[in-house]
């Protein structure tokens, strides 16, 4: 049964406001609030470096899938799910020497150029290429995963460390660790038929 665009909406954007609670680039969201003092220009370069990036990602995905649209392939792809459960559970630390924040060129172009290099093989972007595999729906993932890191980096960019001493991380990890685990049991279930007997 093909998922309908709400569903693959939904899940993508879920999926990824979840892992990216934490997250490295949501680290690096608030490093750029408390340095740059510009919200609104922040949220627009996380917004476009997440939409160029993800497009990328769910595109890849898509296209991996539809060249090896074979069994052992729709196994890899619920094992990496499961994979990225386990990955979710582990803190993300974002050090600003290691990442060479520069502040230049004006607050949208920094956030930019720093959101889609950080994010660049990140979980955000690996769940983002295996929904891309999974839907085989470039624009309905893109969106999902765009919202998705919106609805976590949002609050990020203007509460910063009061949302982190307010949230609890730990409880968010295991949340979305237990959403990547049912999308790859889930798919595995369907390709065993076991789905198609209830």
């Amino acid at each position: 049964m093909i998922p309908g665009p709400l569903s693959i909406l939904t899940a993508s954007t879920a999926v990824v406001a979840l892992a990216e609670i934490g997250d490295k680039t949501m680290l690096l969201a608030i490093v750029l609030s408390a340095r740059l003092r510009a919200p609104w220009q922040i949220l627009a370069g996380i917004f476009f470096a997440t939409i160029a990036n993800h497009a990328l990602a769910a595109f890849v995905g898509q296209e991996v899938a539809g060249l090896l649209d074979a069994p052992w392939f729709r196994i890899a792809v619920a094992l990496g799910f499961i994979a990225m459960a386990a990955w979710t559970l582990v803190p993300d630390k974002f050090d600003e020497d290691d990442e060479g924040f520069r502040h230049r060129g004006g607050p949208f172009l920094t956030t930019l150029v720093s959101f889609f290099l950080v994010e660049m093989g990140d979980k955000t972007q690996v769940a983002t290429v295996a929904l891309g595999a999974q839907y085989h729906n470039v624009l309905l993932v893109a969106t999902g995963t765009t919202l998705g890191m919106m609805l976590a980096n949002g609050p990020a960019v203007f509460l910063g460390e009061e949302l982190v001493k307010r949230v609890s991380l730990k409880a968010t990890r295991m949340a979305a660790a237990l959403l990547f685990l049912v999308l790859g049991l889930w798919q595995l279930a369907a390709l065993a038929g076991w789905l198609g007997r209830l």
